[in-house]
């Protein structure tokens, strides 16, 4: 069986790709399970050496890269170049900080001597979305080599290219044979995969519901997951921000990827006494954003990554209206286009409707009034999601109390859109998964914490 990658920019078929068999599955995963009984013991100046490896392969094939996402999910050439290079760095950061992120931690007992070590714990798999197709890969993987795992890929089909110059890449920089391998297969035969007694664990980034699925079977096995699932992060735009500065903001944040991020901003709730005002910035700002060929480099937004979730989009934007919101910009599909959709900002967003509580993956904007600060605290907490959230604010004492103690998501920024970074954990709370990814916590989620104790 044969699985095509599809240009979501025209319709054309790249490539078509086979299919695992579900001997050939088991067979890598016992060939991995094998490499890493050797990897496990490998020490941290060769492991660190490889990851550096890395990084220098991912730097001189940029270019090349940032057009294999552009062609396989849409994303513009700049934001590509981006995504590399972030790659690039978290490789390097875990080089440089593994080996002391999982030093043994000594702890005085009465024993004769008694610390906490950090084991490896094997084979990890991973199931990764096609948004960032080498970030969200390589976040996971960096610090799962580092600390000693076997780590398997079941990429999106939509990216198996992707999948593939990953796996390249691993190769080239000299990791042992096998310690990282590709699944070319489809989602239902994930099951398959983390029922093998070989698999240890499983982290998952995507959509809520493939997350239970996915965190559901891994329990009923006793395995570890992490899971980095859906948001609708609110932004805070309380009466003293300022306004130009938070508008231009906002809308980067709601259209990075083309508005297919988890945490990109998509509630901006804004206190009534300044909502006119922010609305024409915001609209303004957001009108001057180009549309068009992700190849071409003043592009800012790219197709969405299917048709089908193009058109699903514009369902829960036309719901929406139908139940009271106002569009003021985009909300109509262009003539012709595959997949395209275009800068879409609705208002008057009540509870109840589709923008109100579900994400919105791609490039529409959802204003929501609040009375006060209270109210605006309030509604950023209506929801299911806790990924991230943002407050926007001059009084930073003020802004920083409500992102620290009063936000109900995994990260809080002030003044600036949330973002990942390699040196902070990254997750969410509610329905938006559990466990952290990056910085000393990331490292930490697929080892075991073994307490030694000597008499």
């Amino acid at each position: 069986m044969t699985i095509p990658s599809i240009n979501p920019a025209n319709g054309k078929i790249i490539q078509s790709y086979q299919i695992h068999t579900s001997e050939e599955v088991n067979k890598i995963i016992t060939d991995t399970h094998y490499a890493w009984e050797n990897w496990k013991k490998y020490p941290w100046s060769l492991r660190n050496e490889l990851l550096n490896k890395v990084a220098v392969i991912l730097r001189h094939r940029k270019e090349e890269l940032a057009k294999l996402m552009a062609l396989e999910m849409g994303k513009p050439l700049q934001g590509g170049r981006l995504e590399i290079e972030k790659c690039a760095e978290v490789c390097e950061y875990y080089a440089k900080n593994g080996e002391q992120f999982l030093k043994d931690d000594w702890v005085k007992t009465d024993a004769t001597k008694s610390y906490v070590s950090f084991q490896p714990l094997g084979i990890i798999l991973a199931v990764m979305p096609w948004n960032f197709p080498f970030w969200q890969v390589f976040r996971f993987l960096a610090p799962s080599l580092m600390a000693g795992n076997a780590v398997l890929l079941k990429h999106a089909s939509n990216v198996f290219g992707c999948a593939i110059e990953i796996e390249s890449i691993i190769i080239e920089a000299g990791f042992p044979e096998n310690i990282f391998r590709n699944l070319l297969i489809q989602g239902h035969e994930v099951e398959q995969v983390i029922e093998n007694p070989l698999v240890q664990g499983i982290s998952f980034t995507g959509s809520t519901e493939a997350g239970k699925i996915v965190a559901s079977k891994a329990a009923s096995l006793l395995k570890k997951s992490v899971l980095e699932l859906g948001g609708s992060d609110a932004y805070l735009i309380l009466e003293d921000a300022d306004l130009e500065l938070a508008a231009e903001i906002c809308v980067n944040s709601r259209l990075i990827n083309s508005g297919q991020s988890c945490i990109a901003a998509k509630r901006f709730i804004v206190v009534k006494s300044v909502e006119m005002e922010f609305t024409e910035l915001f609209k303004l700002k957001m009108s001057t954003k180009i549309m068009a060929d992700p190849f071409d480099n003043q592009v800012d937004i790219g197709p969405l990554a299917r048709p089908d979730l193009r058109d699903e989009l514009h369902q829960q934007v036309l719901k929406s209206i139908e139940m009271g919101a106002k569009c003021i910009l985009g909300g109509t599909i262009p003539a012709g286009s595959y997949s395209f959709y275009p800068p879409t900002l609705l208002t008057k967003v009540k509870k109840g409707m589709p923008a109100y509580e579900e994400e919105l993956f791609g490039p529409v904007a959802a204003i929501i009034s609040a009375i006060d600060e209270e109210d605006a605290i309030r509604i950023a907490n209506d929801t299911s999601f806790g990924l991230g959230a943002a407050v926007f604010s001059r009084n930073l004492k003020r802004a920083e109390k409500i992102a620290s103690f009063r936000l109900e998501a995994g990260s809080c920024f002030v003044n600036t859109m949330v973002k990942s970074d390699s040196r902070l954990p990254f997750g969410g709370i509610k329905q938006s998964g559990f466990g952290r990814e990056l910085g000393q916590y990331g490292i930490r989620e697929f080892v075991n914490v073994k307490t030694v104790f000597i008499r």
